[in-house]
């Protein structure tokens, strides 16, 4: 099982069948008992129930991730409809706006051990669901020192993904890859697949020297970008170097700075000089990084109230309104609590 979710456009009733006894599978490949599987079952269909009845159609992402030792299997669901005015009175059982018995959502939250949803009046709602082996699983463990969601998908048709990430913690922080084969495929899933392993290996502290480590070391595949973030929390100073499309973007409350890569081809063409960009940490800043399967021109300031969400329900809307559909798209949004 890998880290990209399996997404599945939803218009209708005819494909949720399908999808349920899919995930039903994979609870069960998890370790889920068939009652647990079954419970999976009834929250799939909510979930494609209420997708349909009010917003016509929309997408629904799931994959399986270790968990404490583990599986658990994440799930979201996407849709451009009319929205929610009110989350908080439709959560409640009995309450109904299509004349039926008003227990969807209800159900949702008590059979699963995480859900998650963001909505706004004419822009849709997105939702986020952790299933796992139990509903009575104690919620995780709060080990990371970068709480963070990532939303990867593969370009439609492939059956690999040419994006990749790795978060590595070291004493007194961390540092971040993410990149992006050129193109998309087996050939774009190796350039990228043995970038991280250079990266999971390097003894390098400063972000352009793993930047021309990789380069050296991926010569003889197809190529990729990237960009390398580091953060000291005892300096309190975020590094940042990337060769390539990668956005990377820092928030701060209302305020944000985008971090402009250097232009070129990791394994092929980089910059002679490459110099690092330093930006003030902080706790409480929102980090976004993605690759060019979504587009860039996006203020997370047009979503009303969105940086109070959790990271998943971030990067669920950033994903729902700039998934281009052409490309691997892989989004990271991380919440700095350090």
């Amino acid at each position: 099982m890998d880290k990209t979710f399996t997404s599945y456009r939803i218009e209708d009733r005819s494909l949720v069948a399908f999808i349920k006894r899919e995930i039903h599978n994979l609870a069960l490949q998890c370790g889920f008992t068939a009652h647990r599987a079954g419970e999976t079952d009834i929250i799939i269909a909510e979930l494609a129930s209420n997708l349909i009845k009010f917003a016509g159609s929309g997408e629904l992402l799931y994959r399986a991730v270790p968990h404490q030792g583990k599986w658990k299997i994440e799930l979201y669901v996407l849709d451009k409809g009319i929205g929610i005015d009110n989350i908080a009175k439709i959560m409640h059982d009995g309450y109904s706006s299509s004349n039926t018995l008003g227990q969807g959502l209800g159900a949702i939250r008590r059979l699963s051990n995480t859900f998650q949803i963001y909505s706004m009046k004419g822009w849709g709602t997105v939702q986020y669901v952790e299933i796992c082996e139990s509903v009575t699983s104690e919620p995780p463990v709060v080990t990371q020192l970068l709480p963070h969601a990532v939303i990867a998908t593969n370009c439609p048709g492939e059956k690999v993904c040419g994006d990749g990430y790795h978060i590595k913690y070291l004493p007194g922080g961390l540092q971040i890859f993410v990149g992006d084969g050129l193109g998309h495929g087996p050939n774009a899933f190796e350039a990228v697949q043995n970038a991280i392993s250079v990266f999971k290996g390097s003894m390098e502290k400063d972000p352009t020297a793993i930047i021309r480590e990789i380069h050296e070391r991926v010569k003889k595949t197809r190529g990729l970008v990237a960009t390398v973030a580091s953060v000291d929390y005892a300096s309190g100073i975020w590094t940042i170097c990337g060769v390539g499309n990668i956005s990377t973007r820092l928030y701060m409350g209302m305020e944000n700075k985008t971090y402009t890569p250097y232009n070129g081809i990791i394994g092929h063409n980089i910059p002679r000089t490459l110099n690092n960009t330093t930006v003030p940490y902080s706790r409480h800043q929102i980090l976004i990084m993605h690759s060019d399967g979504l587009r860039t021109r996006w203020n997370l300031n047009d979503l009303k109230s969105i940086i109070k969400q959790d990271s998943a329900l971030v990067a669920a809307a950033l994903y729902k309104d700039n998934w281009r559909g052409n490309d691997d798209a892989t989004i990271m949004v991380a919440k700095l609590n350090q």
